[in-house]
């Protein structure tokens, strides 16, 4: 599975890359805090993977990495080819560019 680091995250936003950010957290979570990305929680990335780019580079998050994980496996088994894993999810993100982020 490929992964891609919070650093590297946020030079794709900062250069204006085109790629599709995905959220699998729960609704809640994310109005607590996001990154702008898409919300489609884990549960139901499969029905609605026809909102999912296969043709841009897609990066998967959640709040640590183990949902996007689970997510890019069923993703993948649908032929996604093109997903990215967010390393340590928000947490990584806060830590590195937003202490003061509240994080659900």
């Amino acid at each position: 599975m490929k992964e891609i680091s919070v650093q590297e995250l946020k030079d794709m936003m900062d250069h204006n890359t085109e790629f599709q950010l995905i959220d699998v957290r729960e609704p809640f979570e994310y109005e607590v805090s996001n990154l702008n990305g898409v919300n489609i929680p884990l549960s139901g990335v499969v029905i609605e993977s026809d909102k999912i780019s296969k043709d841009l580079p897609v990066v998967i998050h959640c709040r640590s990495g183990k949902r996007s994980a689970q997510a890019i496996m069923l993703l993948e088994q649908e032929g996604f080819t093109n997903l990215s894993n967010l390393q340590g999810g928000i947490l990584a993100w806060k830590e590195a560019f937003d202490p003061e982020m509240d994080v659900y």
